[in-house]
């Protein structure tokens, strides 16, 4: 079945094309490069998986309830739309809501491959272009395992959305060679890679669990590998360069934060005008998803800051964004608690596995003594 089947609204048959800017750098160094980012070529190379074998796809999935998170987590429940509603229109709400956001993450990996494609044809380091390449890899198996979520286990897709669209093409479009360090390794990755985590802790489902999880294991590296390049490069900007880059960041933050809206899924639901306007109100004032968007900066913050942009004109926009706390956060610590879910979730899959296969050969080896 094509992709353009389960869209919900009509998306483009022809391919979005964004003209691209700058220069494809080559570089005859092919000295040893820095200690810090070869560990992290290293570790990219160890960390590959195939997610035909690694994910359970036999797991059954209810269309109607994707991830089993409760009611309270939809931003109109409790409100006299909600009310209004009967149980099937209800169960489209969830269903609509969990395509809604996996359609974005898909999207969002499309672009994360061509931004890191990008990053290896323009980036001057050599080391950089190891580990850019080793990430072209894991956003292809990105793309490739939420396009099989959503096509074998939801059954229904939507287009890119606007804001993250915006954000895109700003991040390619720019001719400087950090843009799309900035634009996807800081903030797309950074806001899909807190929301992961939110729905990976909160889903009491299995298969969207794992694809998490393991997603979020690849993407807690190439975080770090952005913090790394330009944390570099940022100590030798001028100020008038930094503040581009600042305002760069502020823009595309308060895209993704209205991203977060999701429109489109409400009038896709068949509700009237005024209904949608009902809905977007208890959206804006829903306190459930005002913690979720705070949570959802809790690694865009503290990594902005960790790579030099921190003037007081940043941190004032946070403060109106009300995130500029989640600058304590540890992103060593969420980067560690990352890559121990996944591998404890393999742990106790695999032992589980291993334990049914001996109750298999001792339950033979019983009927063999018997017959």
């Amino acid at each position: 079945m094509s992709t353009h089947d389960l869209y919900t609204i009509p998306a483009e048959f022809s391919t979005w094309n964004v003209d691209m800017a700058g220069s494809s750098r080559f570089t005859w160094e092919y000295d040893d490069g820095r200690d810090r980012m070869l560990a992290l070529y290293q570790k990219g190379k160890d960390k590959q998986w195939d997610s035909v074998k690694r994910i359970d796809w036999d797991l059954e999935v209810d269309p109607y309830d994707v991830l089993g998170m409760p009611d309270n987590t939809i931003a109109i429940y409790g409100t006299p739309l909600w009310e209004r509603m009967d149980d099937r229109t209800r169960a489209e709400v969830r269903r609509h809501g969990a395509a809604w956001q996996f359609s974005q993450f898909l999207h969002g990996e499309q672009g994360a491959m061509i931004c890191s494609a990008r990053i290896v044809e323009s980036v001057p380091d050599l080391d950089s272009k190891f580990y850019a390449a080793t990430q072209t890899m894991d956003e292809a198996r990105h793309a490739e395992t939420y396009a099989r979520f959503l096509q074998e286990k939801v059954g229904l897709a939507y287009p890119i959305n606007e804001h993250l669209k915006a954000l895109l093409d700003s991040t390619l479009s720019d001719s400087r060679w950090d843009m799309p360090y900035l634009g996807m390794q800081v903030l797309i990755e950074g806001l899909a890679l807190a929301a992961f985590g939110v729905m990976r802790d909160i889903t009491t489902k299995p298969l969207p669990k794992q694809i998490l999880a393991y997603v979020m294991q690849d993407e807690a590296r190439h975080v770090a590998f952005g913090r790394m390049a330009l944390r570099d490069y940022y100590k030798n900007l001028s100020e008038a360069e930094l503040r581009e880059r600042e305002d760069f960041v502020i823009e595309g933050c308060y895209l993704m934060r209205d991203r977060l809206r999701g429109r489109e899924t409400w009038e896709t639901l068949g509700l009237s005008r005024a209904e949608v306007d009902e809905a977007m109100t208890s959206v804006d004032q829903s306190e459930y998803l005002r913690i979720f968007r705070s949570l959802l900066f809790s690694r865009i913050v503290p990594c902005v800051k960790d790579i030099g942009l921190w003037s007081p004109r940043l941190q004032q926009a946070y403060a109106d964004m009300g995130v500029l706390e989640m600058a304590g956060q540890s992103l060593e610590a969420l980067m560690k608690q990352d890559e121990d879910i996944a591998d404890k979730l393999d742990a106790e899959r695999f032992a589980a596995e291993e334990a049914e296969r001996h109750a298999e050969v001792s339950e033979t080896i019983a009927m063999g003594a018997t017959s």
